[in-house]
């Protein structure tokens, strides 16, 4: 689907569902040329930047925590273990889990992503004010929290 907005009929400018759709399309693109000549995609950010933040854990509560299915997971991990930006090794605690862990060369890969990612929300907002990004993104925030209850 095309993004139309100017002339759009004030129904269609006035229903949220559909704007959310329209920006995420928008948000998707830039994403996406964001991080296009690294290699890597959507999922592997959120599990690099899961990692930094909560260090190392098993893959299913890093599906968990990152929204990623299980068979997407197990693809993930090996495409970001073949890369050298995690490893994965059995829980001690637990031989039927794999435990994923951050390397350095994955958390300096995760900064190079940071970067660029900046970039895609800078074209995203372009126009924004700080606050008013900031109550975009508490807004956002506050739709998925309500929703995952």
């Amino acid at each position: 689907m095309d993004i139309v907005h100017e002339g759009a009929s004030g129904r269609l400018r006035a229903l949220p569902t559909r704007l959310v759709n329209q920006v995420a399309l928008l948000a998707n693109r830039a994403t996406e040329r964001a991080l296009a000549e690294t290699g890597s995609r959507r999922y592997h950010y959120a599990l690099l930047a899961t990692l930094d933040e909560f260090g190392p854990d098993s893959q299913a509560e890093l599906g968990r925590r990152t929204g990623i299915d299980r068979s997407d997971m197990v693809a993930a991990v090996n495409e970001l273990t073949d890369r050298g930006f995690v490893t994965r090794s059995p829980d001690p605690g637990d031989r039927r889990r794999n435990i994923v862990s951050l390397t350095r060369s994955g958390a300096d890969h995760l900064r190079e992503l940071d970067d660029r990612l900046a970039v895609a929300q800078d074209e995203l907002l372009v126009g924004f004010s700080a606050a008013e990004r900031a109550n975009f993104i508490l807004m956002l925030n506050r739709i998925l929290e309500r929703h995952s209850r």
